[in-house]
């Protein structure tokens, strides 16, 4: 548990900023964060981090590689709930609430858009990379998505999940905006936004959000923050501890990304790594970023390696079928 030294009357965007410092630097000064913030990373194992990140963000129920791991019964079980998730099944929550605006902050649409530009199909979940990624899941991402379950399980915990979003959402917002274009450079990306549309936030007008709207999306959030946690002190307590393990749970995942092919050399030189940033000065957020709220369909994000699971059910038995003829011609 974080021993806070600072006075609790003061509002959680202020204790969250000063309570997570150390983490904050500790996952800015790691190995894999220089990698990424550099742009080092090679291309597909950028494209891996990217399925971490869709693991956290978003989710899959239980999935079934191919027929033939029918037959030997090899299954890949990941969460069903990671954090967007759980963000909309407890946006009613009152700490949740005032930042609840999917349709401006929502990563999930954006991740899928990009792996799928990255690896040329709209159908990436059926690619042989993933399929492989899935075949070996990163133990740092399985420990991630168990615990945004957890909190996601109970309504006595779902508001801890502001927690995460705080570490996520603003880091996107933050140093994720340096990685966009630094992303953009090395992979020789188009101007359209292919490929970095994680990066890029909406203004609600349909047009990608520009820096001064950054930086008011971002006091938006730290001000519904202030106001869903109020003056609750017992809750702002639980919310840095978790801010801190959030960060902690975002520094693992570095730990497992591959070292480049070419790296620089720079390891000193490691800017800002997309974590949330100290209070910029008071601004009014424009109105149209703030409403329009709209849920995401879940269903389309069901059984996502397979959109038609009717087609491993047939090849499957198709396959029995075949091995049974072909036993009882055998054994006559």
């Amino acid at each position: 548990m974080t021993r806070l030294t600072e006075d609790l009357s003061q509002p959680i965007s202020v204790l969250l900023r000063k309570g997570t410092q150390q983490a904050h630097e500790a996952a800015e000064h790691s190995q894999g964060a220089g990698w990424l913030t550099r742009g080092e990373l090679d291309r597909e194992e950028y494209i891996r981090f990217l399925f971490m990140l869709w693991n956290v963000y978003s989710y899959v129920h239980l999935v079934i590689i191919s027929p033939f791991d029918v037959l030997r019964g090899f299954l890949v079980t990941l969460s069903p709930r990671a954090m967007e998730q759980g963000l909309d099944e407890a946006q009613s929550n009152t700490i949740l609430q005032p930042t609840y605006r999917p349709a401006v902050l929502a990563r999930t649409e954006s991740l899928s858009s990009d792996i799928a530009f990255l690896l040329g199909t709209a159908e990436w979940q059926y690619h042989p990379v993933y399929q492989q990624y899935l075949r070996s899941i990163p133990q740092p991402v399985t420990n991630y998505m168990e615990r945004l379950k957890s909190l996601s399980s109970s309504p006595e915990t779902s508001g801890l999940l502001l927690a995460h979003a705080y570490v996520r959402y603003l880091g996107d917002l933050s140093g994720g905006q340096f990685i966009r274009r630094r992303i953009a450079k090395v992979y020789e990306l188009p101007d359209n936004g292919d490929g970095i549309r994680f990066y890029l936030f909406s203004n609600g007008n349909g047009e990608d959000a520009g820096p001064s709207e950054i930086r008011e999306l971002k006091e938006w959030y730290r001000d519904g923050m202030n106001a869903g946690v109020g003056d609750n002190e017992e809750l702002k307590e639980a919310l840095v501890d978790e801010a801190v393990l959030a960060f902690k749970l975002n520094q693992d995942l570095f730990t497992v990304l591959r070292g480049p092919s070419n790296p620089t050399n720079q390891e000193k030189t490691i800017p800002t790594i997309p974590y949330a940033e100290p209070p910029t000065p008071n601004t009014l957020v424009p109105s149209e970023l703030v409403t329009g709220s709209t849920l995401r369909s879940h269903k389309k994000r069901i059984n996502v390696l397979f959109g038609r699971p009717y087609e491993v059910v047939v090849l499957g038995a198709v396959f029995l079928m075949g091995l049974f003829l072909v036993t009882n011609n055998w054994m006559q």
